[in-house]
């Protein structure tokens, strides 16, 4: 059973408006996380009694130091912006299952994020990195990453371990105009990479209308897709059902066709679940 911890602040920085990327020293976290994870983050101010579910952005195991790149949404995250060098932090973790690396071996790996839903990809492509590197495999990662606007972050990272990286703007100011698919659409189109194949997988993570449309995507190009949902979660350890999402088939636990977001995700086979 995980319990909760204090943890140091080594670091934290402004990425983008409202977009902050946090470094603590959680040893025991760093040591058990695994790509796709989260942990619950407490506030200081008492009032706040429910913590705040934030994705692993990076996780270094020998320093003992997880990553989190998070927005500004709300007292509780705003809070958070305020934290400094030296001072400490209440969390829980790690949380939830991560995606399955391993069924990336030999595939051509699309990582599709939007917003918020990119930092999580961010360990993600590290990890398939580090495969690649050992292996061979996967055969190739590609990042399609999706923002508002010009206000980008964390897409020189993903150059750096990806093989490519593709960007989609809302209004067109960098990269194709439009959603993920539209970039993944118009790099098909012109025959350049490997988007759409029989042996390509797809990890997703963004807002549910962009997973939704990835989805319908993955389905009609028969791609194997998993997706990591976001919402808004009270315990984070599946006891409470307050973050559940409409599946496929009836669940064990709640005897509905419901799944617990925290516990039995937040990474999802694109079939299990009604998005």
């Amino acid at each position: 059973m995980r319990s909760k911890q204090q943890a140091e602040v080594i670091r934290q920085r402004g990425l983008a408006a409202g977009i902050f990327d946090l470094l603590l020293k959680a040893p025991d976290v760093a040591a058990q996380a695994r790509a796709g994870q989260f942990v619950d983050l407490y506030c200081a101010d008492k009032s706040r009694l429910l913590p705040r579910p934030i994705s692993l952005a990076g996780v270094e195991k020998e320093s003992g130091q997880i990553r989190l790149v998070y927005r500004v949404s709300g007292a509780g995250t705003e809070e958070f912006s305020r934290l400094q060098a030296g001072g400490s932090v209440a969390l829980l973790g790690p949380l939830g299952n991560g995606f399955p690396l391993e069924e990336a071996a030999g595939k051509q790996v699309l990582l599709l994020g939007g917003g918020i839903g990119i930092p999580p990809l961010l360990q993600t492509a590290k990890a398939l990195r580090q495969m690649k590197e050992a292996s061979l495999q996967p055969a190739e990662i590609t990042a399609v990453l999706g923002y508002r606007d010009a206000d980008t972050f964390l897409a020189d990272e993903f150059a750096a371990v990806c093989d490519r990286v593709l960007l989609a703007t809302e209004d067109g100011s960098i990269g194709t105009k439009g959603t993920v698919l539209d970039a993944l659409t118009a790099d098909r189109a012109a025959g350049i990479g490997k988007t759409a194949v029989p042996d390509a997988l797809i990890f997703s993570c963004g807002p549910t209308p962009m997973l939704r449309a990835v989805k319908a995507y993955a389905e009609k190009e028969a791609i194997p897709c998993l997706v990591s949902l976001e919402e808004r979660m009270a315990c984070g350890i599946g006891a409470c059902l307050a973050c559940v999402c409409r599946t496929a088939e009836t669940d064990g636990h709640s005897q509905v066709k419901n799944r617990r977001i925290c516990k039995d995700g937040p990474v999802f086979r694109a079939e299990e679940v009604v998005l």
